[in-house]
């Protein structure tokens, strides 16, 4: 191995070791932590995000990107060294200053949310989400004039390398064309359906145990992983200790059960990252959007589709008995209800895009200084009367405050669930196209040719290709959404 090259190893290696803990630590501050730690947490992570800041940005590893340039190389490791170059574009354009500020404010405003959504507080969550946008700003414009890019693209490259907001702009508007008709269409279809409702308290307990059963079903290593309580469910960690979580209602055990089965599909994908390169980050996930496309695969495309509903029909009833509500069409018309609500991690995935797209569009505005956090509110209930005919004036709980990810400033990452839906649906179909017997064999509980193509086509390539190569090498061709509208009709009207 060259020199350059093995010298950049060993540092992304041992920042590697650095998220490592920051992850764990992370996944600590949302679960267990008492209150009163969170002050003290927050310093010691801003003081290890600020010293990872340095050994990256540190000139020396620009020196050696550029000698490793010149090396002998194999294809493998020239993808390794672009994944380096990125990795340290993103890092070196931003003021150690900024960075400090960044962690210090976000890791507040996220704790300090618990309560404030809780107690539907906007103008206490206000007064630090403001300070968030202020930084989330400053670090937009310096990577804007650093790449060329608008202020959101340059936020969204982030997490979604070589999407803009113009490409995501022509993708949602062919969505709200035809989602809002197709939508009133499944309603009505839907509204001369009997329904039975399952019937609750389901407890704690009795819903970790499903959990627990149904992650097993889908492949969770438990050698290498963990299931936890957080306020927003999450996976974390790192391949070699993955950590999900959900949220529990005693009244409504398929929330907390598709989310365990959403956060399972991330998880798989940690999982089965490449380990020859571990600790590199050719070894990460490609891109936000594919990562979501392995969750929403798993909970949309897989969990509730017929084939599998039937094989998860005697886990349900083997922890909550033999209700009604679990007997054949019924338990499937359960899982297949599309019905607009409020919360986006409960939504149907028919109505879920009208979600992202409303964050989407607030947040790029937000960004680009056309409207102000304290606009938020107003902007949302109009758009949630528009998307999907709801009202959320003075319910900030349930509507702008439900979700985490402003919280810290991530910015440009609410896209990628949207996107990774699509590629979800894409990847399907072509696991389908290679393998006929695909249905057959799930309703079998037979998932080994579904999880050994993603191993095959996903997993193990980490982030060797670039999101279009590894999507076209996967299925023949780049991002597709008629996939996904084809899905859609498939299942809700054929």
């Amino acid at each position: 191995m060259s020199n350059a090259y093995q010298r950049l190893c060993e540092t992304f290696t041992r920042l590697a070791r650095f998220s490592h803990l920051d992850a764990i630590a992370g996944w600590d501050m949302q679960t267990c932590m008492p209150s009163g730690g969170s002050a003290a947490r927050t310093e010691a992570l801003t003081e290890l995000r600020i010293l990872s800041h340095q050994i990256l940005t540190d000139p020396h590893v620009g020196e050696l990107l550029q000698q490793a340039q010149q090396e002998p190389l194999s294809d493998e490791q020239h993808a390794s060294l672009r994944e380096m170059a990125r990795r340290y574009g993103h890092a070196v354009v931003l003021p150690e200053s900024l960075v400090s500020a960044q962690a210090l404010a976000g890791m507040h405003c996220e704790h300090a949310w618990r309560e404030q959504r809780r107690n539907n507080d906007w103008q206490g969550f206000l007064k630090n989400f403001t300070e968030v946008v202020r930084l989330s700003r400053e670090e937009a414009q310096i990577r804007a004039q650093a790449s060329g890019l608008s202020r959101y693209d340059a936020l969204l490259d982030r997490y979604e390398p070589g999407m803009t907001a113009a490409r995501l702009d022509a993708i949602f508007a062919q969505v709200k064309q035809w989602l809002p008709s197709l939508l009133q269409q499944i309603i009505e279809k839907q509204r001369s359906q009997t329904l039975t409702e399952s019937q609750g308290p389901f407890s704690v307990e009795q819903q970790r145990a499903l959990g627990v059963d149904v992650m097993g079903l889908l492949g969770f290593d438990f050698n290498h992983g963990r299931l936890d309580v957080s306020a927003h469910p999450f996976c974390g960690g790192v391949p070699d200790d993955v950590r999900i979580t959900t949220r529990y209602n005693e009244q409504d055990f398929l929330g907390a059960l598709l989310g365990i089965i959403h956060e399972t599909g991330h998880a798989r994908y940690e999982q089965n990252l490449p380990r020859q390169w571990a600790g590199l980050p050719i070894a990460e996930a490609r891109s936000t959007a594919i990562h979501e496309s392995q969750s929403l695969l798993f909970e949309m495309q897989l969990a509730r589709g017929t084939p599998f509903l039937n094989v998860l029909r005697p886990y349900v009833q083997k922890h909550f008995g033999d209700q009604n509500a679990f007997h054949g069409e019924n338990f499937i018309r359960i899982n297949h209800r599309v019905q607009p609500g409020f919360i986006r991690i409960d939504a149907d995935e028919v109505s879920y895009p009208a979600h992202v797209i409303l964050r989407y569009e607030i947040e790029r505005a937000l960004i680009e200084g056309e409207i102000e956090a304290g606009d938020i509110p107003e902007i949302w209930n109009k758009k949630m009367m528009d998307y999907l005919g709801l009202d959320t004036r003075g319910n900030y709980r349930d509507g702008c405050m439900q979700d985490i990810h402003w919280t810290d400033g991530a910015f440009g990452y609410f896209p990628t669930y949207t996107l990774g839906a699509m590629y979800a649906a894409q990847l399907f179909a072509a696991v389908r196209r290679c393998h006929p017997s695909l249905d057959e064999n799930i309703a079998h509980g037979d998932l080994s040719l579904l999880f050994t193509w993603l191993r095959e086509n996903i997993w193990q390539h980490g982030s060797r290709f670039d999101t279009d190569t590894l999507i076209r090498n996967a299925t023949g061709e780049t991002l597709n959404p008629e996939w996904f509208r084809r899905h859609i009709e498939q299942r809700y009207l054929s």
